[in-house]
């Protein structure tokens, strides 16, 4: 496998003080890096659209893989990858682990970021998850990419990752 072959995303929620948000990421399978997230006060397909449209701006992949929310069903959603040639892959329903490096990203957002933080606001989630996610990409090392970081792996910066 290698980078930019299959992206996933999924949508998973944050409380904020009485309600909750929305949060989509569209991540690269190889180097798990997040080329892409938005966040929403609905779950209306349009942050999903968006966030895959910044995707594509600077990876043209084969596959892309989702759940088949009806954000991912919609055909704002769907005529991007379908304009571009790309490969559609979906989740059967209930199989979280068909997508299951966004799930594990959701995992490490929450534990490492969400739950440690009680945001007020839409924008205080924003400005706090921009944070994080500069950290993830940039600094967090992961063990399943020999402790590199998934930009380090993305744009081919770690020696010896993809001989």
């Amino acid at each position: 496998m290698k980078t930019g072959l299959c992206l996933e995303s999924d949508i998973t929620y944050i409380r904020i003080g009485r309600g909750f948000i929305y949060l989509t990421a569209i991540i690269d399978w190889f180097s798990r890096y997040v080329l892409s997230w938005k966040l929403s006060n609905t779950l209306e397909p349009a942050f999903c659209v968006e966030a895959l449209k910044e995707a594509l701006a600077f990876s043209k992949p084969e596959i892309f893989n989702t759940d088949q929310g009806s954000q991912y069903t919609s055909s704002q959603f769907l005529a991007p990858l379908k304009e571009r040639g790309i490969k559609i892959s979906m989740d059967s329903k209930g199989r979280a682990l068909d997508n299951i490096f966004v799930e594990r990203l959701w995992r490490t957002v929450k534990y490492e970021e969400v739950y440690i933080k009680a945001y007020r606001t839409i924008r205080e989630a924003f400005q706090s998850l921009k944070s994080y996610f500069l950290f993830y990409n940039n600094k967090r090392l992961h063990q399943a990419l020999d402790y590199l970081t998934p930009a380090e792996v993305h744009f081919c910066e770690g020696k010896g990752m993809l001989d």
